[in-house]
Formats: structure tokens, C-alpha cells, sequence
């Protein structure tokens, strides 16, 4: 009896550890992730979606993300090509396309395209003017990811977008942008003006022609006028004669001739 049950007390450690085995064995892929199963050191296969078995302690596994990961890099101090002192901002999305260089090829891949995302944003910020971060941003972003993506691409990583966020420049700065902008509109506004005096007066030379060509038509035009200066008070109305009517009224030396 005493057998029986020294036999039954060694089957439960027995059942326990092969549980533990089984449960260190099992793992739960899900689908937007890999695994990198490295056997005694040596690279093997990627693994996932789904039920995967590993063999445990001789099978070590890195859980990779698939996903598109946003990296928003902090405000970088650029002294641009003008020699202007700015700050620069940025946010970069990239996901891991190769698992096994992602983890081969690279120690902690995240920091690494971090880093790299910095110190590229001010290299193309400092290669650039100050018109140009303010207005050509999509030509630099696509330039600081090209940069990007081919540096990333060893690594198993493929930088999808990187936009410039926000370009912080000093206060006395602003102003004097601010006086050239309103400059510059005070220009466009003198520009259209002239324009339009321009093409009115080709239209009064057109007006004037048809007026002087044809009889009676300046005293048209006259009577079309007179209501828009009568509807004015305390307006003088000066009503000429027309000078179709300048027969009925000889010159006054005729007159005396004829006396």
C-alpha cells in the first residue's frame, strides 16, 4: 500500500511538469504579429498567425507588431541656410515589413528609427530657407522620407509618410514676415487697381469713339444720366443745349447782316 501511494505521489510532479512544458510551448499569434524563433541561437523561421508550438527553453521568441507605428519627433533647434534660428517638429509613420532583419539586423529598432528620424529632420531643415519650411513643406517631406527610407530598408522597415508638423520661429521674426506680407498685399492691391483703371479707360476710349461717331447719342447718354444726379438732394443740374438743335440759332453776326 505504502508502494501505491509513493508511486501516485511522484505521477503529480510528473503531470505538473509536463503541463508547465506544454503551456511554455503554446503560443497565441495574433494576426497584425510574428514571431522570430531563434533555436539555440540560431535563427529559424518566422511564425504567426495563430497556434504556434515552440520548444521551450531551447526555442527564444521576439513578438514583432506588423502594424503602423506613429513616431512623433520632438521639436528639433535648426539653424536654416538663411541663418535663422527655428524650431522643427515632425511626425513619421513606418512599419516593419521583414521581421527577421528587424530583429537581426538592428538592436531595438524602435529607438534606432527614432534617432534617425531626428537627426535627419535637422539635417534637411538646416539645408533649407526659412520660405522654404513655411511654404514647401511637402518637397521636404518627401525628401526626409526618402532619406528615411532608404536608410530603414537594411533594417526590415519601410517609412510610409513624415510630414512637418509645426516650424516655430522668434517673435521679432514674425513681425517683420508680418510687415512683408502686408507689403506685398498693399503692392497686389495697387497692381489690380491700375489694372482695372487701365481696362476702364480702353472702355471710356471705346465709349468716347461711338459717342462722337454717331448724332444724338451724347445727348442719350445725358438723359440716361440725369436721374442718377437728380436722385441726389440739393444737386444743381446743368442741362446743355444739344448740338444737333444749333441750326435754329444762327451766329449773331448773320443776324446783323440780315438787319
Amino acid at each position: 500500500m505504502s508502494e501505491f501511494l509513493l508511486e501516485g505521489n511522484l505521477w503529480i510532479p510528473a503531470i505538473i511538469v509536463i503541463f508547465v512544458f506544454i503551456a511554455m510551448a503554446i503560443r497565441i499569434v495574433k494576426e497584425y504579429e510574428r514571431l522570430v524563433v531563434f533555436r539555440l541561437g540560431r535563427l529559424i523561421d518566422i511564425k504567426g498567425p495563430g497556434f504556434i508550438l515552440v520548444i521551450p527553453v531551447v526555442d527564444k521568441v521576439v513578438r514583432i507588431s506588423l502594424r503602423i507605428v506613429t513616431l512623433d519627433v520632438p521639436s528639433q533647434e535648426v539653424i536654416t541656410k538663411d541663418n535663422v534660428t527655428t524650431n522643427v517638429n515632425a511626425v513619421v509613420y513606418y512599419r516593419v515589413v521583414d521581421p527577421n532583419r528587424a530583429v537581426v539586423n538592428v538592436e531595438e529598432y524602435a529607438m534606432a528609427t527614432a534617432q534617425l528620424s531626428q537627426t535627419t529632420l535637422r539635417s534637411v531643415a538646416g539645408q533649407a530657407e526659412l520660405d522654404e519650411l513655411l511654404s514647401e513643406r511637402e518637397k521636404l517631406n518627401n525628401k526626409i522620407q526618402e532619406i528615411l527610407d532608404e536608410a530603414t530598408d537594411p533594417w526590415g522597415i519601410k517609412v510610409t509618410t513624415v510630414e512637418i508638423k509645426d516650424v516655430v520661429i522668434p517673435e521679432s521674426l514674425q513681425r517683420a514676415i508680418s510687415r512683408q506680407a502686408t507689403a506685398e498685399r498693399e503692392r497686389r492691391a495697387v497692381i489690380v487697381q491700375a489694372e482695372g483703371e487701365k481696362q476702364a479707360a480702353g472702355k471710356i476710349k471705346e465709349a468716347a469713339k461711338i459717342l462722337n461717331t454717331e448724332k444724338g447719342a451724347f445727348y442719350v447718354r445725358l438723359l440716361r444720366a440725369l436721374p442718377e444726379i437728380a436722385s441726389q438732394q440739393g444737386s444743381l443740374i446743368a442741362f446743355p443745349l444739344p448740338v444737333e438743335l444749333k441750326h435754329l440759332f444762327p451766329p449773331a453776326h448773320e443776324e446783323d447782316k440780315k438787319k
